[in-house]
């Protein structure tokens, strides 16, 4: 098929309820403006690590997780290193029955299965065959079930602590305190802390923290060591990256990535 006539399809919300894609190999796509799409999109990384923004935060898709995209939702992605990915496109009627906002999820056997079986079908089909129609179902029902991965960074929306939190996602080596962020921000020490948990529901101390664990996991994807990462992040010892990393994700790096790779 031409990708002028799957373009067309995947902004579509008529034809197949479900369209289903593998992108293999090297893709050279590295960072898209902001765009929307008609339909919802499940999209699901092998290899590489996709970095989504959108207006409620931005979302971390490390290899072996599934990212949602509501129908219609503006965002932007990033992509480091090397990649493999794989997904489907859903249409609005039929993705009203999942999350109204971006998530990050986790995935079993099953989904990838169907998802690997629903990519051979042809996306501009006619009619919808029922076997086709069965399989659909059950994912659906997947998906509705799928963990929600911890994953997310909530960006607030106030100009000024929307302003901190890009400096120190983009600095995650910047060692400041709280008093120095609220100075250099115009604001108290006091309105800092007490906005950005009002607008991201934890504290700057818990972002900053998140952030870091989210440029780790970039960094690692293009297979860096985990002591020039800790260096490059603000760590005084490579121990005290590994022992963040573990808190949350519940392994070491090594052994996460490892673990991940072995339940592709």
């Amino acid at each position: 098929m031409h990708d002028e006539t799957l373009h067309r399809l995947l902004e579509s919300a008529d034809g197949p309820p479900l369209i289903a894609y593998e992108a293999r190999g090297e893709i050279p796509l590295r960072e898209t403006d902001w765009h929307s799409h008609v339909r919802g999109q499940f999209f699901y990384v092998e290899q590489g690590l996709f970095i989504t923004r959108t207006e409620h935060g931005s979302y971390l898709l490390p290899p072996h997780r599934a990212g949602w995209m509501p129908p219609g939702m503006m965002h932007t992605v990033s992509i480091a290193g090397p990649s493999h990915a794989w997904g489907v496109f859903i249409a609005p009627c039929a993705a009203s029955v999942l999350p109204d906002r971006p998530c990050v999820v986790g995935v079993n056997d099953l989904f990838r299965a169907i998802v690997k079986r629903a990519a051979t079908w042809p996306a501009d089909a006619v009619t919808v065959e029922p076997e086709r129609e069965r399989l659909f179902a059950v994912l659906l029902d997947e998906l509705r079930r799928a963990p929600v991965e911890s994953l997310h960074l909530p960006m607030p929306i106030d100009r000024r602590l929307r302003r901190v939190a890009m400096a120190m996602y983009e600095n995650p080596h910047d060692t400041r305190g709280i008093d120095d962020w609220a100075s250099w921000a115009g604001m108290s020490s006091r309105t800092l802390t007490r906005l950005f948990r009002q607008e991201t529901q934890c504290s700057v101390a818990q972002w900053r923290q998140q952030a870091r664990l989210a440029r780790g996991l970039e960094r690692l994807a293009h297979g860096e060591p985990v002591s020039v990462v800790s260096d490059a992040l603000g760590y005084a010892t490579p121990s005290a990256f590994v022992a963040m990393f573990r808190r949350a994700f519940g392994d070491s790096p090594g052994r996460y990535l490892a673990r991940q790779a072995s339940e592709a």
